[in-house]
């Protein structure tokens, strides 16, 4: 009874004994992994027109990518990954008054890109945000100093003026303005409709100019025609010829034509029109009246 007992005892201790042994090493196994984990935690992959700036332990250490970079975990550090790609930054003014005071809205469009991502991560704390703001303060300062005509008509030149003054600005934090447009100029109502009223009007000055302008070059061509038809008698005969087969050849119309009995003469009174017979008889008649009063 005493044998059989301590068998039972020593096949439990035995037991317990494997268990501990198992659970002792799924524990290791569990710190292995653990640590594995933690080790290739520190993997990276950084894109083609990325840079990732690594901070050790707070201290610069550089930068770092493309492609796969590691970290140590818990001492590196990426406060934030740099683009080198060309950014689109749209900003505008709210009213801000021109050169002859007038209130205008303008939008714009920037393209910077980071030259120097050392500089962008080191000088300033939000380079993105920095440079919108130097180009928001910009462009009232440009619209400050231009008349609304020029802003209007001279968009490139405005531009360009906005390119160089923010690209100063921001060359310290390493970042290069590529080109600077203006979208659009918002001008009051009032404004707008005595713009449309001046181009009107000065549509209608051009014309009346244009009109008379065609009216005197039509006049020297009359006197340089009346100087032919002076010179050459028969000229004007087939110039009147011509006149009725045009008016003749006009489809559709009933035309009643006369033909005076005397040919058109030059140099005689009413002899555009063949009438030098009635211009006799109305002279005749007028005479005849003043012998028959008393």
């Amino acid at each position: 009874m005493v044998k059989l007992i301590a068998e039972n005892v020593f096949g439990l201790m035995s037991l317990l004994q494997t268990e501990e042994e198992i659970v002792a090493t799924f524990f290791w196994l569990i710190i292995a992994l653990a640590i594995a984990l933690f080790l290739l935690s520190g993997i990276r992959v950084i894109k083609e027109w990325e840079r990732a700036p690594v901070l050790r332990l707070g201290r610069y250490m550089g930068l770092k990518g493309p492609g796969i970079i590691y970290l140590i975990p818990l001492i590196d550090r990426v406060p934030n990954k740099v683009s080198l790609r060309i950014q689109t930054i749209s900003f505008s003014s709210e009213q801000t008054l021109t050169k002859d005071n007038v209130p205008v809205n303008v939008d714009a469009v920037m393209y910077a890109k980071v030259i120097d991502p050392e500089k962008a991560i080191l000088n300033v704390e939000n380079y993105y945000q920095a440079t919108l703001w130097a180009a928001q303060t910009t462009l009232r300062e440009v619209i400050g100093r231009v008349d609304l005509q020029e802003l209007l008509s001279h968009r490139e030149k405005v531009g360009e003026e906005l390119r160089k003054i923010i690209d100063e600005k921001t060359e310290q934090w390493g970042i290069k303005v590529t080109s600077v447009e203006i979208k659009d100029v918002i001008i009051p109502q009032i404004l707008q409709d005595a713009m449309s009223r001046q181009a009107q009007a000065e549509r209608e000055r051009q014309a009346r100019v244009t009109l008379a302008q065609a009216e005197y070059e039509a006049s020297a061509k009359i006197i340089e025609a009346a100087k032919k038809y002076n010179e050459i008698p028969g000229a004007l005969t087939l110039r009147w010829m011509n006149m009725l087969y045009e008016i003749g050849r006009q489809p559709g119309t009933n035309t009643l034509i006369f033909i005076p009995s005397n040919i058109p003469q030059v140099n005689v009174p009413l002899n555009v029109l063949g009438l030098k017979g009635i211009e006799e008889l109305s002279e005749k008649g007028a005479n005849a009246k003043q012998k028959g009063k008393p």
